[in-house]
């Protein structure tokens, strides 16, 4: 059963009217839905000894957290099986039927940018020094639907902690996986491989914010984003970027996928953007005349 309940959040806090109404539009024209990833391990030290790390395995150690709603959880089989994960499908039950074979291990996340600490960074070295949490949310999708779900994770301020980012990392971007092969979905041009989210740093210190490793206890299935996700209770979903292998950090705003797609601000200037290895964005006014466009964010592609 799907839960579809009001936010208690403010709207404000959550997309800009606008860029909501711009994106249900792209939606229906395209016949799409949203985010990326999947997978099937974990790393095996966060599992109960002796267990494979697959879909399924219990997760060790993991702590109730009082940073949780109270609402009744939407049942195993609907989140696992209704899902928006384009890499395999545009389908809600495409990627429960093609995410089965999914290679999670071994498992790296490059972590690079305005930071001391640059690495690439196996996925248990990664987690390893934080408690995992389960965190029960409410996922909303811009479509109109909504699931509660008890995630297992660790604070994703506590992990970025430890990269000690310099003054000038402002915001946090994040791309998935880009794997044609074994991501059938990524053979076709829905959106702009791979599937690129972003954060500003303060939404990412944020103490809500999560990295996900597990659901219901479990390791995530592959349909539902593993090995890692992002999880940011009070954005649309798809904010919470799935298979994550790249986290930078950057100076200014990151051109993210569905920018790219819908490349629109809320007041319906035209926000052009140049796919070079410095992808810059502008905002038009309208018009040819250079003067008239104001460069807003570049991101090294």
């Amino acid at each position: 059963m799907l839960i579809k309940k009001t936010s208690d959040i403010k709207g404000s806090d959550i997309t800009d009217y606008n860029t909501y109404l711009k994106r249900r539009q792209f939606l229906r024209g395209a016949s799409i839905s949203v985010l990326a990833a999947g997978i099937t391990g974990l790393a095996a030290g966060l599992c109960v000894p002796g267990a494979p790390a697959h879909a399924g395995a219990k997760l060790e150690g993991v702590r109730k957290s009082p940073l949780s709603t109270d609402e009744a959880l939407t049942p195993y089989k609907d989140v696992t099986q209704y899902n928006n994960f384009y890499e395999f499908g545009t389908d809600k039950s495409d990627p429960a039927k093609l995410a089965q074979d999914f290679r999670t291990t071994p498992w790296s996340v490059v972590v690079e940018g305005e930071i001391n600490k640059p690495a690439t960074y196996h996925l248990e070295d990664l987690l390893r020094p934080s408690t995992l949490e389960e965190r029960i949310y409410r996922l909303r999708c811009v479509e109109g639907w909504s699931m509660v779900i008890p995630w297992v994770g660790v604070p994703l301020g506590e992990v970025i902690k430890r990269f000690e980012p310099t003054s000038k990392a402002k915001y946090v971007a994040f791309t998935t996986l880009y794997d044609p092969e074994q991501l059938p979905g990524q053979r076709r041009a829905v959106l702009t491989w791979p599937y690129v989210e972003g954060l500003r740093m303060d939404e990412a210190m944020h103490p809500l914010t999560i990295l996900a490793v597990g659901l219901y206890g479990e390791v995530l299935p592959n349909q539902n984003g593993a090995p890692l996700r992002l999880v940011v209770p009070w954005k649309y979903g798809f904010k919470s970027v799935k298979s994550i292998v790249k986290i930078r950090f950057v100076e200014e705003q990151p051109v993210t996928t569905w920018m790219a797609a819908a490349p629109y601000r809320s007041d319906g200037r035209r926000c052009i953007v140049s796919r070079r290895k410095l992808s810059t964005r502008y905002c038009s006014a309208g018009g040819t005349s250079a003067s008239r466009k104001a460069r807003v964010a570049r991101i090294v592609a």
